[in-house]
């Protein structure tokens, strides 16, 4: 079975949105992670910008390995777990964000609402599968 057929095997959450929606609401997202990004290093790197910026990466990490970890491993346990860390490595890069830019850590508010939603989503299938 692949990873789709298994996807759609699952039993699905009443407020699951339909799989469309998802790579426009990403690609969004993504652009408005990259201009969050942006404001934060436009005026340049110092010292006090290395912890953010690790924060910054590790919330790309989780966000990334997530959909391996759902989709190619099949397993939402760790994928749910990996949600919780994505959710919680996007707060704490918004707070860091916020002492250098606060426009910054605005134009991640979409992106940790989304989470926060994809969050409830995978304890949901959690719950359910």
């Amino acid at each position: 079975m692949d990873n789709l057929d298994w996807f759609h095997s699952l039993n699905s959450p009443v407020f699951s949105p339909p799989d469309w929606i998802f790579m426009p609401v990403w690609i969004i997202l993504y652009i408005l992670i990259g201009i969050s990004l942006y404001l934060f290093i436009k005026d340049g790197f110092s010292k006090g910008k290395i912890i953010p910026l690790f924060f910054f990466a590790l919330q790309l990490f989780f966000n990334f390995i997530w959909s391996k970890i759902f989709f190619s491993w099949q397993n939402i346990f760790f994928a749910f777990i990996d949600v919780v860390l994505l959710l919680i490595a996007i707060i704490i890069t918004m707070l860091m964000f916020y002492k250098h830019s606060k426009l910054s850590a605005y134009f991640l508010i979409p992106y940790l609402l989304w989470v926060f939603f994809a969050t409830i989503l995978n304890f949901g299938y959690l719950i359910l599968n």
